[in-house]
């Protein structure tokens, strides 16, 4: 925002004129969050200590974890506060797509901090109830979605990876869809934040990822070149995506392994519910599906779990979401990391090759 103060003067300094460049202001957004959570994450690891606000770990887990019990968590606040700081310096103001992205991010992140406060009070894992937690989501979702639908005009066609042409359009059905993926992409991120560096790690291939697809979405020449809808104002949510990249790789400091503090549902839904609202306005939801590969693969274990578990009594993995299973299976913590971050980079490779494989 200070950029409206700062940006007249380049009549008096020409310099000041690379201001206007995306690029610049996201490579700063990043570097600004980054530094943020570096410098100040150790603080705010300590005041989370001295409040007394802990992981409890789950009784049902991997029995490795219960050491763990009582790491300062919530640490998704650091990269909140960052992604608002850094927002406030580098942003366009009279962007309507960033304000929306920061609104999503915002509102999931309230309901993980419901979550993760009802989890310190009632000294368990659980928190809010299953029913009241996505019932929060939902109505986040559906009006962040009507907002699109009807003041943004997104289109509700659906662009598929390989496919020149749009697969159909979802007319009214775009709605169900897009609340749909916004609450199972936040729920997907939250369930694949179980080990130490896992989500945020994951979290910095996705936000990379989808800041090369915002810029290119948002250049007339680029999205013509590679036959992709062009969506106007879009490479402005590049600079959302690189201010939370760099929040993740400052958090990753403090969250390796051993971790000094936890993401937290505050941090994992609201980073889920961001990538999935971007993703919806530069119409790439399927992409992002691809680019966060191992975010689908947990939450489809977890789902493969509880029906196959209802329906005949068995189980398919030792435990879900699925890195516990290769946990159980006897790997180690960090190699189950690492080779899921192998996994993560992998995936973004494949959804960015599809930009120009059409």
């Amino acid at each position: 925002m200070f950029l409206e103060f700062i940006y007249p003067l380049v009549k008096f300094w020409t310099p000041l004129n690379v201001l206007q460049y995306i690029t610049l202001r996201g490579a700063y957004a990043a570097l600004t969050t980054l530094f943020l959570c570096y410098i100040f994450g150790g603080r705010i690891i300590e005041a989370l200590r001295k409040f007394k606000i802990g992981q409890s770990i789950r009784d049902d887990g991997p029995q490795s974890h219960l050491k763990k019990g009582g790491t300062p968590t919530m640490g998704g606040l650091m990269i909140i506060i960052s992604v608002c700081i850094s927002m406030f310096l580098w942003m366009d103001i009279g962007s309507f797509k960033v304000w929306l992205a920061l609104c999503s991010f915002l509102a999931f992140g309230a309901i993980g901090f419901i979550d993760d406060y009802l989890k310190i009070k009632k000294h368990n894992s659980a928190g809010l109830s299953a029913k009241g937690k996505l019932l929060g989501q939902c109505l986040v979702a559906l009006t962040l979605v009507l907002i699109l639908y009807c003041v943004e005009k997104t289109s509700s066609e659906l662009y598929v990876p390989f496919l020149k042409k749009p697969l159909f359009d979802m007319g009214l059905l775009w709605i169900l869809f897009a609340v749909l993926l916004l609450v199972g992409e936040s729920n997907a991120v939250n369930l694949t934040d179980g080990l130490d560096g896992l989500a945020s790690g994951l979290l910095i291939f996705v936000f990379a990822a989808l800041a090369f697809v915002c810029y290119l979405s948002g250049r007339a020449d680029y999205s013509l070149y590679l036959n992709i809808p062009f969506i106007e104002g879009a490479g402005e949510l590049s600079v959302f995506c690189l201010a939370a990249l760099g929040a993740c790789v400052g958090f990753l400091w403090f969250n390796a392994h051993p971790a000094e503090v936890f993401m937290g549902d505050v941090g994992s839904l609201a980073l889920g519910g961001a990538i999935a609202t971007i993703s919806i306005m530069v119409q790439k939801e399927i992409l992002v599906l691809v680019a966060g590969g191992v975010f689908v693969l947990e939450a489809v274990s977890v789902i493969i779990q509880v029906m196959v578990f209802k329906l005949k009594g068995k189980r398919v993995f030792k435990m879900a979401p699925l890195h516990h299973h290769f946990e159980i299976l006897g790997w180690a913590e960090t190699k189950v990391v690492t080779r899921f971050w192998i996994l993560g980079g992998l995936f973004a490779m494949i959804a960015l090759s599809t930009l120009k494989v059409q």
